[in-house]
């Protein structure tokens, strides 16, 4: 029974047949029709159907040119350019038992060499004997010819629609699929011709359907993308997002300029526009100017959250106009029913408002603090009273750090501190809970209080988002990093601690925030100081902790910090990793000034573009090595058994150096340090050149080692240099 021996090969003029045939390309139209989606949903569905299709793509061997989506309430589309009309073809080999053991004497197959071949599914005269480093083994290849892409599709785009997923699904028909809303048509064209693919069980066609009003309820045949979106555009549907922004954008655009008004940008509320309609049609309507009389804040509030209306403002006072804009997912010759019909629910949204409006300001804030005590923040936790108690005494303590000893800032911060959640308790921030601070800030300046006070407790949960708007006041960032720090105290004491993408109490948000605050307003405090207050706070409360211990929870949330540090220096500075790392890793004792470790991290960065740098780090990496490596005495340096002069040389140059890079940390001048640091590169190449450090004498090498012991210390000094990766290695 004869065994190949090697594999067969192509000839060039097959290759280039091949090269010049390739395969033929086609398009693919998916529209999934369903029920109205909620537009919160689509975005995310379609990003999510695009990555799973290029990877079902890359994983069954098709290639293509481009995916490309696009959602409306009622469908979610996607478009395939270039797609190969097979799959690539593909070698697979497998090793296997040796020659030795695959053959017996008389040069006949073994039950090994048998049982190789069966297993890998071809025949055993097929199988080919190779050299390899361990000796000739045997190998099976096989040869795996391209399916036609029509028929690998048939089985994989029906799991490419039930594989999304969303925040809510439904189940509607007997298959048990589900969804965010029950399908009602599946679209599938490849080439031209229809994929009767089964998803959801619906068997896809070339039929869609238009606008629900506008497009009648008629089915219409598509045969690719082109004819796609002209026939949904002639059925009342612009399938296109980024077309109907920019409609929408045009539309409020030409009203404003009619009315003499301007928008009150709000990208969130457009993309909303956006995906809530198929045929979107704007149109300006108007309230009663004595709703004015309310703050902006609750007007601007209710138009978005209940109506997802557009607010608008007079051009030249900037002041909020008693008048809005809406979009219809309709087009129709008379709007005026459109914009009646919208007014009359505006009016009794801020007729409610304005009642809650009213009847908050007959309570006190102070009055509302009373009752905090039946507010629950956190089962595990206790009550909303006993939370706001530890954020006035860490506001306190952080103001006596901006500000030592009993100063104004520690008054303003303590008082709004003590009214900081009381808004929690009104009529309005329970409508709204978004305005909660915004409430208490302006319920504080009607009771009567100063304006720092009501704006600190305004300012309080800034930023909102991770790019939001920083807090102004030094009251008001004094007041947000105690709240924030307080929870994530809280939640790490009882074990409640972000795992993975999983963080239900936004704790990754609020070190975010208090990282941002701390360093783009320069505040310098010890971040340790004000965690051992903020956990010895919580502790005090008596809330049974997890099994960490205070000082190891403690180490838990620095390092939880530390992570959005390494975040924010990437992000904002554009920082290598090695370069946060050897900082980071080099903080020991209770002093952290996030500002300090910057600053320190900014001038290591620019130091790195030096040319001495790189070999300045591996000499000092082999000292490190030595050092850690090496047992001995670690006695002090002996100047007097020195035995060679680069060890002398090297001696005087650390003593030269040690005072400038003492002083100069002590001034925070860390060019100036880092400067010393890289003048020490001679000495170090010098000793390392003419000195062998682990001498037969083993007081010379203790000696060496001691010496070699302070020039770690003085790089140790600044940062932990073995972090430091020498580019290019």
């Amino acid at each position: 029974m004869a065994i190949q021996k090697k594999i067969g090969r192509r000839s060039p003029a097959q290759k280039k047949r091949k090269q010049v045939s390739g395969p033929s390309m086609a398009e693919l139209l998916l529209e999934i029709g369903v029920e109205e989606l909620p537009y919160q949903f689509i975005v995310p569905a379609l990003a999510s159907l695009k990555e799973s299709a290029e990877r079902l793509f890359s994983d069954q061997r098709l290639t293509f040119q481009s995916v490309r989506t696009m959602g409306t309430p009622r469908r979610l589309t996607m478009v395939v350019d270039g797609l190969a009309a097979r799959q690539t073809s593909m070698t697979k080999e497998a090793m296997g038992p040796s020659k030795a053991v695959a053959f017996d004497q008389a040069g006949q197959p073994t039950r090994a060499a048998v049982g190789f071949a069966a297993g890998q599914g071809v025949a055993v005269q097929d199988l080919q004997i190779r050299p390899t480093p361990k000796g000739d083994y045997l190998f099976a290849v096989k040869h795996e010819a391209g399916h036609a892409t029509a028929a690998v599709l048939m089985d994989t785009l029906p799991q490419l629609v039930s594989a999304l997923s969303f925040p809510k699904a439904m189940k509607w028909n007997e298959t048990g699929g589900r969804f965010a809303r029950p399908v009602r048509w599946v679209v599938a064209v490849y080439g031209g011709s229809v994929l009767p693919i089964k998803a959801a069980g619906i068997t896809a066609s070339n039929q869609t359907k238009g606008h629900r009003v506008l497009g009648g309820g008629k089915w219409v045949p598509v045969r690719d993308a082109a004819s796609y979106l002209n026939i949904l555009e002639r059925h009342g549907v612009m399938a296109d997002p980024q077309r109907r922004r920019q409609s929408i954008e045009e539309q409020i655009a030409s009203i404003c300029q009619k009315a003499g008004l301007q928008l009150n940008q709000d990208e969130a509320l457009l993309d909303q526009a956006v995906y809530s309609t198929e045929q979107p049609s704007s149109v300006m309507g108007s309230f009663k100017e004595a709703y004015l009389d309310v703050p902006e804040e609750i007007l601007i509030t209710s138009m978005k959250e209940h109506q997802g209306f557009f607010s608008l403002r007079h051009k030249q006072t900037g002041k909020l106009a008693p008048h809005f804009i809406t979009v219809a997912n309709n087009r129709v010759k008379d709007m005026s029913l459109i914009r009646e019909g919208n007014e009359r629910v505006l009016a009794a949204r801020l007729a409610d408002a304005k009642f809650f409006f009213d009847e908050d300001r007959k309570v006190r804030l102070e009055e509302r603090v009373k009752k905090l005590g039946g507010v629950t923040f956190h089962q595990k936790l206790g009550t909303m009273a006993q939370k706001q108690e530890r954020v006035r005494r860490l506001a306190g303590f952080i103001a006596e750090q901006i500000s030592s000893g009993w100063s104004e800032l520690r008054h303003i911060a303590e008082r709004a501190a003590t009214l900081s959640k009381a808004d929690l308790l009104t009529g309005i921030v329970g409508e709204f809970p978004e305005l909660q601070g915004i409430m208490g800030g302006e319920y504080a300046r009607h009771d009567g209080e100063s304006t720092p006070v009501a704006q600190a407790i305004r300012e309080q949960y800034l930023p909102k988002a991770i790019e939001g708007e920083l807090p102004e006041t030094q009251a008001g960032q004094v007041l947000s990093l105690a709240d924030r720090l307080d929870s994530i105290a809280a939640f790490f004491h009882v074990g409640l601690v972000p795992t993975g993408s999983e963080d239900p109490f936004a704790l990754r948000r609020h070190a975010t925030a208090m990282v941002r605050i701390l360093l783009e307003h320069t505040l310098r405090l010890n971040l340790a100081g004000l965690i051992d207050q903020a956990t010895g706070l919580v502790a005090g409360d008596g809330f049974k902790g997890g099994a960490d211990s205070q000082q190891v929870g403690q180490r838990r949330i620095t390092d939880f910090l530390f992570e959005r540090v390494r975040h924010y220096v990437r992000l904002v500075h554009g920082l290598r990793d090695d370069v946060i790392e050897s900082v980071l890793k080099s903080i020991h004792g209770p002093m952290i000034d996030l500002v300090d470790l910057v600053q320190k991290m900014r001038a290591l960065e620019a130091v790195t573009t030096k040319p001495d740098f790189d070999p300045l780090i591996v000499g000092f990496k082999r000292a490190h090595r030595l050092v850690e490596k090496e047992q001995w005495t670690r006695e002090s340096v002996d100047a007097a058994g020195f035995q060679h002069a680069a060890e002398s040389a090297l001696h005087q140059a650390v003593k030269g150096e040690r005072q400038r890079i003492e002083g100069a940390l002590q001034a925070g001048d860390y060019g100036l340090a880092l400067d010393a640091l890289v003048r020490l590169k001679p000495a170090i190449d010098d000793f390392f050149a003419g000195v062998m450090v682990n001498a037969d004498d083993q007081a010379v090498r203790s000696n060496r080692l001691s010496l070699l012991k302070e020039v770690d210390d003085l790089f140790m000094s600044f940062a932990d240099f073995s972090q430091i990766v020498i580019q290019g290695r």
